[in-house]
């Protein structure tokens, strides 16, 4: 093992270059991803393995794998590349917002009623702050949080994963909703079991909102008639919109689809409560607050019902 009184010059190449190994299981491919040669990834990698006094990588087999050694290094290599990539946007944080990025995840519904009216007031109201979207499930928003690859979620709320905090926004109705035209000859609440004789088109089975529906649909025994399945909210709002067709969706993406319209249920389905989601302990950008600020006030002013 080395002394630990000499001198370490491990450099944040090497972090780099050992992570793309152990990911990609191959120095040809991890030199590709680098855009470095093979011989000199391999150099670098016996490099960082003589500084250290420990082999970090079994090369025996078909394919490079870490050693016990090299999966506890990797571990702490991937949260000191984290943790610098967070100071570095703290040194560059602006805080009279003049400039600024903000890393948002969103599970897929609210891309249908909560994405457009936030971007545009975020846009009005900071016009030099950027934003990355990713739309994306809910499991995999908190682990990117987690790792540091986005700043801000909005999902439900629930048992999250742990080092992922949330902060109630409000709460989400889901109901029938159908073409304005239709929902006019529909009785108001329109009771589960009459589901029965309507044809609906719904979310396919890999959205949790599927899942929240099936759930409903078996407690109340109500089997209805499902003509179309998509994996596109859009789809479904197009197809409702042009058909006889209902589907079951959040009440809110009627209010900027005038031609939709919402059906209560009865009994309803259970609401679920939207939540801002942060990683604990994560440094919170000016862009960051701002935008928890803003669409505080935007749940506010569209009156939706409070968590």
């Amino acid at each position: 093992m080395a002394s630990l009184t000499s001198p370490v010059s491990v450099e944040l190449r090497h972090l780099r270059y050992l992570l793309a190994v152990a990911e990609q299981g191959n120095f040809t491919r991890a030199a590709e991803e680098l855009h470095i040669s093979q011989p000199t990834l391999s150099q670098q990698i016996k490099q960082l393995e003589k500084t250290l006094g420990v082999q970090l990588l079994d090369r025996t087999g078909r394919s490079v794998r870490l050693t016990d050694a090299g999966a506890v290094y990797t571990d702490h290599a991937r949260r000191a590349l984290r943790d610098l990539a967070a100071a570095e946007r703290a040194v560059h944080d602006v805080q009279d917002l003049s400039r600024g990025h903000l890393r948002l995840g969103v599970t897929p519904t609210f891309t249908a009623y909560l994405v457009g009216p936030l971007t545009a007031a975020l846009h009005t109201r900071h016009p030099g702050v950027g934003l990355t979207l990713t739309e994306t499930t809910q499991d995999r928003v908190e682990a990117a949080l987690l790792a540091d690859e986005l700043d801000l979620g909005i999902a439900f709320a629930g048992t999250h994963l742990p080092g992922v905090a949330g902060t109630a926004l409000f709460t989400e109705t889901l109901g029938l909703v159908a073409s304005a035209e239709r929902a006019r000859t529909l009785p108001d609440p329109l009771p589960v079991s009459a589901l029965r004789d309507e044809q609906l088109a719904l979310l396919t089975g890999d959205f949790a909102t599927r899942g929240h529906i099936d759930e409903y649909f078996a407690r109340h025994r109500s089997t209805p008639r499902i003509t179309v399945e998509a994996n596109s909210i859009q789809a479904l709002t197009e197809i409702v919109r042009r058909t006889d067709l209902a589907t079951v969706l959040p009440d809110a993406i009627t209010d900027d689809h005038p031609h939709l319209a919402p059906v209560p249920l009865d009994p309803p389905l259970p609401t679920r409560t939207v939540t801002l989601l942060h990683r604990e302990g994560a440094y919170r950008s000016a862009a960051s607050r701002a935008f928890t600020r803003l669409v505080q006030d935007l749940v506010r002013a569209r009156g939706y019902t409070p968590a």
